[in-house]
């Protein structure tokens, strides 16, 4: 053994700069908490009486007083230009009593919001940067019952990153708890949870891994057979598998009673759409001017002195920080607009493919950015309210050239199965042959991966006399 002296160099985000992306990844329900922390702990900021003014002037002042400091920090993660005009963007324009009416009426929808998420990151502490942010990929791509039902290849398409990156960073999240979190299928998620109990070669796993479906039905004796074990022990084995848990992130969901608030408004305006922030139940915080006098007076009291002004450089930070944050989402909630309008007019049907490597190149951001800011983010649209990852979806080239998202492939394959006649339902491969008609060329294995997450049977079970 020996010791070595070295010099190396390592990027470490400073504690201001882990609060900006705190603020950038929060929802505006957490936000209003951050929001409110912050006020009750410095003394240098206040809330403002007024609502016709805001903290613009003071944070302008901060630019003026440090320079381009704060974008120097930021070059990695946040927009570099922040002209945003246009007919789809901008947030001046006055609220109508219409636009009160839909806010008031989102405000009273209540839909859970699971907080799943949050508990893998805390897993997560000690893993890289790196690592970390691809946990927030994989967190905020899994569904309300803890399940990854997006390929690993799409989703690192999606997101921009390597896909043995996001492999080897998956199969850590797979070993956190809930035990099964971030399974692709009801299968691999019992397996999981038989496996961390050390019973990965049980019977029970067998049954799991090439009789499910005979499990469902519970046809034990069939099972029986062809295992060549006796019935007494298939049933006791399907006893145990009744025992795991086949929605992980269920409890998740339960115990957040939370209504989810849009952080964005898309609304109708002329012949185009206007995104708005949903900042009115924000308290408006200025720095207060009590305190600015103080500091400008120079008091004996050194060590109050420098207590205010260490105050006074948190609270422009902070407040510079929430001004990004605010760019940032209008910035990427109007290229979302650019790109989806068809959507915000017609539906679905008309979502088109992105990915988040797209609006990171056009907002002027990285990507790991914009899967931060939209991580957990809701918008209300003309179309409903909507996740913001929801207009993230990769897609299929048609015939005559034009991309259709696998969103719009699913809602036509929903589309056939309810228009079909229950004594001769369309098998996978009729469905591949119907969008083949349409100029969409489909794999049957997509078909048979995108019935199933929509819940549908295959075709011999859809089946009635």
């Amino acid at each position: 053994m020996e010791l070595i002296a070295g010099v190396a160099q390592q990027q470490v985000l400073s504690p201001q700069m882990q609060q900006s992306l705190q603020l950038l990844q929060a929802p505006v329900a957490e936000l209003r908490q951050l929001v409110a922390s912050e006020l009750a702990s410095n003394p240098i900021l206040e809330e403002e009486v007024s609502p016709g003014k805001d903290s613009l002037p003071d944070q302008a002042e901060t630019h003026r007083e440090q320079g381009g400091s704060l974008q120097d920090e930021w070059r990695d993660y946040m927009p570099q230009s922040q002209s945003q005009g246009g007919t789809h963007g901008g947030s001046g324009s006055s609220w109508s009593s219409e636009d009160e009416e839909r806010r008031n009426f989102l405000f009273e929808s209540r839909v859970a919001r699971p907080t799943l998420r949050a508990f893998l990151l805390e897993q997560a502490a000690g893993l890289s940067p790196a690592e970390i942010g691809l946990v927030e990929l994989i967190a905020g791509s899994l569904d309300e019952d803890g399940y990854l039902r997006v390929p690993v290849a799409e989703l690192a398409f999606s997101g921009g990153v390597p896909e043995k990156d996001l492999e080897k960073t998956l199969g850590k999240v797979r070993s956190f708890e809930p035990v099964g979190v971030a399974a692709s299928d009801l299968s691999d998620c019992l397996l999981l949870q038989l496996e961390r109990r050390g019973e990965g070669n049980s019977l029970a796993a067998r049954i799991l891994r090439h009789h499910l479906p005979q499990l469902a039905r519970h046809r034990y004796e069939e099972i029986a057979k062809e295992v060549r074990v006796p019935l007494s022990d298939v049933s006791a084995a399907a006893r145990h598998i009744a025992t795991l848990e086949p929605n992980p992130g269920r409890p998740y969901a339960e115990a957040d009673e939370q209504g989810v608030i849009p952080d964005l408004l898309i609304i109708p305006e002329g012949e185009g759409f206007v995104v708005r922030l949903n900042e009115d139940e924000l308290p408006r915080l200025r720095i207060s001017q009590e305190y600015k006098e103080m500091l400008a007076g120079r008091g004996e009291n050194e060590e109050l002195l420098l207590y205010l002004r260490d105050k006074l450089k948190g609270a422009r930070f902070f407040l510079r920080s929430l001004e990004q944050r605010r760019q940032t989402l209008l910035a990427i909630g109007n290229e979302i607009v650019a790109r989806q309008e068809d959507f915000f007019r017609e539906g679905p049907q008309a979502l088109k493919p992105l990915i988040m490597a797209q609006v990171a190149d056009a907002v002027g951001v990285h990507v790991t950015t914009v899967s931060r800011a939209v991580s957990g983010k809701y918008a209300e649209t003309p179309q409903g309210l909507f996740e913001l990852r929801y207009f993230f979806t990769p897609g299929f080239q048609g015939a005559d050239g034009s991309s259709v998202s696998n969103e719009t492939v699913k809602n036509a394959i929903r589309d056939m199965v309810d228009g079909e006649s229950r004594r001769s339902p369309l098998s996978d491969q009729e469905i591949v042959e119907v969008l083949s008609e349409r100029g969409l060329k489909v794999a049957r294995r997509t078909i048979a991966k995108y019935r199933e997450q929509l819940g549908i049977l295959p075709s011999h079970l859809r089946k009635s006399c």
